[in-house]
């Protein structure tokens, strides 16, 4: 295993510099840079702009724009202090500091509504999905099919601003931010109750339609399974129904499953942006979204190729969980 996961590191790195060249070229046809509007300030002069874009390397060509990005993303920083080495991955055009103290200030809110959204499409979606594979044209197969139709024919994005509405209406759920400032000077478990209160509606948006989908996808995988010999076999063995169903049929039913929570993962981090930008939630996806419309061109690189790690790294992970739960799969193979 552990030759199978270093061979697999090691062929993320071409594929890295891939995804950022063509990333890099991609942003770069963008009409404009970062100074463009800059340039509509009355009060800026027109060589204090040329000064500023020869500063930020932006007058150079795009390849040589690039291959800066690429150094400074990639190389990492010597300094006497601890620890001693560090990444800065560039500074940031908008907020005028490394590219990695803006991501740390926001890494945390991102990644703690990530795994609340996950385990909240997984607690719910895979007991909903054996339930109505087990009971199939039952009422709550019906009734739990239709809602999921209707959950996947709307947005996260226009169902969060569904939920602020109703949390301006009722009062039942905070509207924006992380906390309430007040909750400063509260001891930690009550800020974290405060948290936890102002995750429900991102974490609602996010989740229903996650759920919709992981819902028909276990009901669709168990019915393939329920329909196949050696369940059939089992049963007239005189195996418990319990039995037939967990220990058989789910197991061998979770194997896609697997596979889909390896791009679960590598959304954790890059799958919210919509959603945290109209909820107002202090995260990376909302950061990096209006580092987009800005053009700060350090910081959205840095986000996109945070993206494009995590998904590679969720899907090694889904390959050894994979390995992990069903051992007819050899990780060699």
């Amino acid at each position: 295993m552990f030759r199978y996961v270093l061979k697999r590191l090691i062929q993320m790195i071409p594929l890295l510099l891939i995804i950022s060249f063509l990333s890099f070229g991609v942003s770069k046809l963008a009409p404009g840079d970062y100074l463009a509007k800059q340039a509509l300030n009355p009060h800026v002069s027109a060589a204090q702009i040329e000064a500023e874009r020869h500063r930020l390397g932006l007058d150079k060509p795009w390849y040589v724009q690039y291959g800066l990005w690429l150094y400074h993303f990639s190389v990492p920083e010597v300094q006497p202090a601890w620890p001693p080495v560090t990444w800065q991955w560039g500074e940031s055009f908008t907020y005028n500091a490394p590219v990695t103290v803006v991501i740390g200030q926001r890494l945390g809110a991102t990644l703690l509504l990530g795994i609340a959204a996950l385990l909240f499409t997984w607690l719910i979606a895979l007991p909903l999905g054996i339930y109505s594979a087990v009971r199939q044209y039952s009422f709550f197969d019906k009734l739990f099919s239709a809602i999921a139709f209707v959950a996947l024919g709307i947005p996260d994005f226009f169902l969060a601003l569904v939920l602020l509405l109703l949390a301006a209406q009722t009062g039942w759920f905070p509207i924006g931010g992380r906390m309430n400032p007040s909750m400063i000077v509260e001891p930690g478990w009550k800020q974290a109750i405060d948290v936890a209160w102002h995750m429900i509606v991102p974490t609602i948006a996010v989740g229903i339609g996650s759920i919709a989908i992981l819902q028909r996808r276990m009901r669709g995988n168990l019915l393939d399974v329920l329909g196949e010999e050696y369940i059939r076999t089992a049963r007239a063995k005189g195996l418990p129904e319990g039995k037939v169903i967990y220990r058989h049929a789910v197991r061998n039913a979770l194997n896609p499953i697997i596979t889909l929570l390896g791009f679960e993962l590598g959304a954790l981090l890059s799958g919210f942006a919509l959603v945290e930008n109209v909820v107002g939630w202090p995260g990376l996806g909302f950061t990096m979204l209006h580092s987009m419309l800005d053009q700060d061109i350090p910081l959205t690189m840095a986000g996109l190729m945070i993206g494009a790690i995590m998904l590679l790294l969720g899907n090694l992970a889904a390959d050894l969980m994979l390995a992990g739960a069903d051992p007819r799969i050899k990780l060699e193979a």
